[in-house]
């Protein structure tokens, strides 16, 4: 009973996190449906006692109808049938049936596709075909829940997002980049600003407005971001350009499929110089509608192996990682200067008074702030390795510092509402909203395939696949004897599942 109820509420079996909803004192609706189940207890054990008080008197007669051996062999031949089933519908991609594992709790059927591949009973290339199209995936996305509805025809404002791979929030210093800490001071600045995660899957957030766990749903599904889709039936012109990415990284297909996209050649010297080129170029050939511009510059994502940057920051320490973070600030300063030439040519061509800049990126970067034994990204989620500037420049508006805790999940609902005029409520096509909204959250979400984080202005609680969890305090400290405050966690999880709908 508890496990169908959390299971209903969550899509979560019995968990450690589960149980301490379960047993928490916290007053949440969740909590106090859940003590209404406490009162069956006792009626379920008063009915177990008089049956095993019937059984008990009835014993002999029921011994003598020698019922033990058929009903063990049915149950036996139920046991063997449903692997036997699972094992016919995960080699051919039955959804109706594999899509029925998540419902049970301590469910592993059996698969056997190397031994039916073996004894010719599965056709391997058939079925890696099959996989391409059906994907991994067997719950459906709703994106949206609802239909979108817009008052009127929006602005015709040309957007150009500029993705500094890598780039953590404190890099934006008027000595480290000066360019783009001008033009930041200068437009909307918020400086409290998280990606969706903490690695290139911070991309996913930003253009679909959905935690990253939604991506592998949405890749087998081939589903376009909203914000996309509505500049494609808006006849906006649309191209990207960066590195070898495009064409490498999953999700990225789903996101550039109705863009075109203009790939750098790795072996140059210098690609990201060659993307602003072929921006520039592509902006001169430009047609006379909306247009929708991405470039994504790579250099400080590869600050290490990249020759092409000056050691414009130097440091006579003899530490691996001061020179490390040296190495950083530079590619940082070259990446500015990419920056200041993309701005400088929508100067010169006046596109400024009808053009929405972003400059921003993908997730931050860590040299062991947290003395855990961090570095780069990918390895947790501390503020060094999740915090990223975003700065927008919005024809219209003033500028302004922001200072309330923004996301990535934010833009997709700033762009349908405040460039498309769309009146639909942002919960039914995302997890985050308006950015310009300054109206106080308790938490931010992010997080991986595998984990989720939830961060509040004192702590980050991250919760991984199987509901166990870890509260950090603001430096990324562990504290083993924190709990988190369950209401919250309660909310994110209920966030990762909300945009689902099980298969038919």
């Amino acid at each position: 009973m508890l496990d169908t109820q959390a299971y209903e509420r969550l899509h979560l079996h019995l968990n450690p996190v589960v149980w301490e909803l379960l047993l928490s004192k916290e007053k949440t609706s969740f909590n106090a449906e859940w003590q209404y189940l406490f009162a069956a207890v006792p009626v379920i054990f008063l009915l177990q006692i008089a049956i095993s008080e019937w059984i008990w008197k009835k014993q002999r007669k029921l011994s003598r109808k020698r019922i033990g051996k058929p009903a063990t062999i049915v149950f036996f031949l139920c046991f063997v049938s449903s692997h036997l089933v699972y094992i016919w519908a995960d080699a051919f991609f039955y959804n109706p049936i594999t899509s029925q594992k998540a419902n049970f709790p301590l469910s592993y059927p059996m698969t056997a596709k190397s031994f039916m591949e073996k004894h010719g009973l599965l056709d391997k290339d058939e079925y890696l075909e099959r996989l391409e199209q059906n994907g991994e995936a067997s719950e459906v996305v709703n994106y949206p829940l609802e239909p979108l509805k817009f008052d009127g025809r929006g602005k015709k404002y040309n957007v150009l997002m500029v993705m500094v791979d890598n780039l953590r929030s404190d890099m934006l210093t008027e000595e480290v980049m000066p360019m783009t800490y001008q033009f930041a001071k200068n437009n909307q600045n918020f400086i409290n600003h998280y990606s969706a995660s903490n690695n290139s899957y911070g991309v996913f957030g930003l253009f679909y407005g959905l935690p990253s766990s939604y991506s592998a749903s949405i890749k087998s599904q081939d589903t376009p971001p909203l914000f996309i889709s509505t500049m494609n039936e808006r006849d906006y012109s649309m191209a990207a350009f960066g590195n070898q990415r495009f064409s490498d990284t999953a999700f990225y297909e789903e996101i550039f499929a109705k863009i075109d996209t203009a790939n750098s050649d790795q072996n140059q010297n210098n690609p990201d110089q060659n993307a602003v080129l072929q921006w520039t170029q592509w902006i001169n050939q430009s047609p006379n509608q909306p247009w929708f511009s991405y470039i994504e510059l790579s250099e400080v994502e590869q600050f290490e192996e990249t020759p092409t940057v000056l050691p414009r920051f130097k440091t006579d320490s003899k530490a691996p990682f001061e020179k490390l973070i040296a190495q950083y600030k530079s590619a940082s300063f070259s990446a500015d200067q990419k920056v200041e030439n993309i701005l400088s040519q929508l100067e010169s061509k006046q596109l400024l008074d009808n053009t929405i800049v972003v400059i921003t990126s993908n997730h931050g970067t860590e040299f062991n702030e947290t003395k855990n034994n961090s570095w780069g990204s990918n390895s947790n989620f501390s503020r060094y390795q999740l915090q990223v500037p975003m700065m927008i420049h919005w024809p219209g508006k003033a500028p302004e510092l922001y200072q309330h805790k923004t996301s990535h999940l934010d833009f997709s609902a700033t762009i349908m509402q405040d460039l498309f005029q769309s009146s639909s409520n942002p919960y039914d096509y995302g997890s985050g909203k308006n950015l310009f909204n300054a109206s106080s959250r308790p938490w931010i979400l992010a997080g991986d395939s595998d984990n989720i984080a939830l961060i509040t202005d004192d702590t980050t609680t991250v919760v991984d696949e199987f509901g166990n969890y870890k509260v950090y305090d603001k430096n990324y400290q562990r504290n083993n004897n924190a709990k988190p405050k369950l209401s919250i966690v309660l909310q994110g999880l209920s966030e990762l599942k909300r945009f689902y709908r099980q298969s038919d």
